[in-house]
């Protein structure tokens, strides 16, 4: 009688065993999975993202070169002034999302960056001081994405926002001080970061 409970005991000992190591193995399983879900739709976002800021960049950067074609970097400041929120507005109108861009030195006060923006400036300066791969950042809230990127400066860029005198040309920077008089979108060098896309879409 004793070898039999022993043996019944044992048996319902391997049983529960078995079934809390399934458990166990099922959980590892299943957040393995959400893992792999959570990485694919931030990396589907971050695509998305990006494809909006590269349209919109596209956009501007045409109707840009345009300006500087037709009335030189003096008429590209005016189209700038007039032209570049309402055209991100519109691709941004096209896909349902909102789309800006925003600076810690902004240079019109409407592209001024709030307290989560900054720190993505940040985060992104960091990363390219370090010389570390400077990719988009996505943050999921609820049914919304929110997507940052980089705007990183070149050589076109210095025209308007490199050293007074130096990159930027007297009349062009005469010009800027009668359009922003509050402007702090200068002194920049090459391959800084001078603002982010920020870019909210579902």
């Amino acid at each position: 009688m004793k070898t039999y409970n022993y043996y019944l005991f044992f048996s319902l000992f391997l049983v529960i065993f078995g079934c809390k190591e399934q458990a166990k193995n099922e959980t590892i399983k299943s957040e393995n999975e959400d893992s792999e879900v959570l990485l694919e739709t931030s990396a589907n976002a971050s695509k998305i993202g990006k494809e909006y800021a590269l349209e919109t960049q596209k956009l501007l950067g045409k109707n840009l070169v345009g300006a500087i074609q037709k009335k030189g970097v003096l008429g590209a400041l005016d189209f700038c002034n007039v032209k570049a929120i309402p055209l991100t507005d519109s691709i941004a109108k096209k896909h349902g999302a909102i789309i800006k861009r925003v600076s810690d030195r902004p240079r019109n006060i409407k592209n001024k960056a709030n307290s989560v923006e900054l720190a993505q400036i940040e985060h992104f300066k960091k990363r390219l001081e370090q010389e570390k791969e400077v990719d988009p950042v996505v943050i999921s809230e609820g049914n919304k994405n929110k997507f940052y990127y980089p705007i990183i400066t070149n050589a076109m860029c210095l025209q308007c926002h490199g050293t007074p005198n130096e990159e930027i040309a007297p009349a062009t920077l005469s010009k800027l001080e009668g359009l922003y008089p509050d402007d702090k979108a200068i002194g920049y060098g090459p391959n800084e970061v001078r603002g982010i896309w920020s870019i909210t879409f579902k």
